[in-house]
């Protein structure tokens, strides 16, 4: 039942400004706020925290068009009505009536609404009609699609077809290798039983575009109308010798976590990890701590061609502060086994003739497209990657009533830099918008799409955040701030000319936040403002 709630500290709204945002606490509510934003002179109230990971969105960002940005991951939620606009938040915000009365300010809602602190899609759904949506893969991606379409009304079936299980979420794995599915669930099982979403566990063998039609390892086939590829990448292994040994491990789902943790045990392990990629950094991060970890990269420095040498290097000295240790400008010859005889991995060489001692091997050499059930498609040509062409919708080109998206998909970049590019984004957040954007297309062909920026983040002693591409590289590189692993504080641009085309920051928000809202409506500031001194929290959207 609604009621009305004093909130604390307020005695008025009309201070406020457009585009102003401020938290407030609600009387009689322990830990009950509410967060309030004026747009387009229209004063709003909406639970305080981002449904991700709980960011307070009074530090965010507000778009004159009615936006507010969590200041950590990117998550956008629309002001007027509490919905999600973009990944990764999974649940919507509550929105609340507000109004001055006697002197102060109040907010009319439910108690429950206000301290539950999101709305949750629910659905009670019997699926109806002739429209079969099947999905191929069960990660972000997949999770984004299916919440989407049945957010929007479609009632036909869908039917999910993967071999992981339930989708999770992916980046606590590397972050900290957690080993318990529940734990990492987007969502629970009932959730899926209630909105009539069918999981099918098994793997798809292979598709019949002209009769529209999947086939899967187990002998099974699945009819559908429109069809959503979502399978992922594949984990890459090193061709080398000895990489067949016991105890070298993948990381990509959670029994492979559930495996690595099972070689760590009780700790105190020699460990080594091939790749100084994030994964591969992430993982040496989660487990240095503990353990005795060495980090081996082909690089000068962690991540120098994406991130740049200095970034790269702060990087390195946040891991090295938790105690792993790099190996660089290296390369790996093969794996050695513990003795003669056995098939246990004992060590690491390398081609310089150092030889790490090792009681398990992480790969982290990055993934390729999983679309093996296709490879010998004459209906759908791949890229040379192994990666579908899609358009600006997602559509697969050449084969009617197909998406792909995620880790699989090369479409066609139009930020900062990108004007088309055709491009492969590997980002969990990425896969998740694309599923979002599918699944609104297939239920509302005729809504409005809005296009995204992508973001990433990372945990690598301190939380890195990360927006938008760089398809043709970069050439300059601007910092701003502390790159000290002792107490690190900056922002990143990385340009192309007089275009910046990626923004990175650490201890900066909402930096990140603001420069993707900016790039996502052309404003974005260029390399001679920056340098002539403008601010980028003070840029207008």
């Amino acid at each position: 039942m609604a009621q009305e709630f004093k909130l604390k500290d307020i005695t008025t709204l009309s201070n406020l400004k457009n585009c102003d945002k401020q938290e407030a606490e609600v009387e009689g509510i322990e830990g009950g706020k509410v967060v309030i934003v004026k747009v387009q002179d229209q004063v709003h109230a909406l639970n305080a925290n981002c449904t991700h990971y709980g960011a307070p969105l009074a530090k965010g960002v507000v778009s004159p068009e009615g936006r507010i940005v969590c200041p950590w991951h990117g998550a956008c939620f629309n002001v007027k009505t509490g919905d999600v606009e973009d990944s990764p938040a999974p649940d919507h915000l509550h929105k609340f009536d507000i109004f001055e009365k006697d002197g102060a300010v109040y907010i009319k809602g439910s108690q429950d609404n206000i301290k539950a602190g999101r709305r949750q899609p629910k659905f009670h759904v019997k699926s109806s009609g002739q429209e079969k949506v099947v999905v191929i893969g069960g990660g972000s991606g997949t999770f984004g699609a299916v919440q989407k379409l049945r957010e929007h009304g479609f009632k036909g079936s869908i039917t999910v077809i993967s071999n992981e299980g339930l989708p999770i979420d992916r980046t606590k794995l590397s972050k900290a290798l957690i080993t318990d599915p529940s734990k990492v669930w987007l969502r629970n099982e009932q959730w899926y039983k209630d909105a009539d979403i069918d999981f099918v566990s098994d793997t798809a063998s292979s598709v019949d575009f002209k009769n529209k039609s999947v086939s899967t390892k187990s002998g099974s086939s699945y009819k559908y109308t429109k069809l959503i590829l979502a399978s992922g990448g594949t984990p890459k292994k090193l061709p080398l010798p000895g990489m067949d040994l016991d105890n070298i491990f993948l990381l990509r789902h959670i029994n492979n976590a559930q495996d690595i943790m099972n070689a760590v045990g009780d700790k105190g392990k020699k460990v080594v990890v091939i790749g100084s990629s994030f994964i591969g950094m992430e993982v040496a991060n989660a487990l240095a701590k503990e353990n005795d970890v060495t980090v081996i990269g082909m690089e000068e420095a962690p991540m120098d061609r994406i991130m740049g040498s200095k970034v790269g290097k702060l990087f390195q000295g946040l891991l090295e502060k938790n105690g792993a240790k790099f190996q660089l400008n290296a390369s790996v010859d093969s794996a050695v086994p513990k003795s003669n005889g056995s098939n246990a991995v004992g060590g690491i060489k390398l081609k310089n003739g150092t030889t790490l001692e090792a009681d398990l091997v992480i790969l982290g050499v990055g993934v390729a497209p999983g679309t093996e059930y296709v490879k010998d498609n004459n209906d759908v040509q791949l890229e040379k990657d192994g990666s579908f062409s899609v358009d600006e919708n997602f559509a697969v080109k050449g084969v009617k009533d197909v998406y792909a998206i995620g880790d699989i998909a090369t479409y066609p970049y139009h930020g900062p830099g990108g004007n088309g590019k055709p491009v492969r984004i590997e980002h969990w957040n990425v896969a998740q918008n694309m599923g979002r954007s599918v699944g609104q297309r297939i239920a509302k062909p005729d809504q409005e799409q809005h296009p995204f920026i992508p973001i990433f983040w990372s945990a690598l002693g301190s939380q890195l955040r990360y927006c938008g591409h760089t398809p043709d590289g970069y050439d300059d590189v601007i910092t701003d701030g502390e790159l000290n692993p002792d107490q690190p504080s900056f922002v990143a641009y990385y340009t192309k000319g007089d275009e910046v085309v990626a923004v990175a920051s650490m201890m900066k928000d909402p930096a990140m936040s603001k420069a993707a809202e900016l790039m996502r409506v052309g404003k974005m500031l260029s390399k001679q403002d920056l340098q002539g001194g403008k601010d980028l929290l003070q840029a207008n959207l």
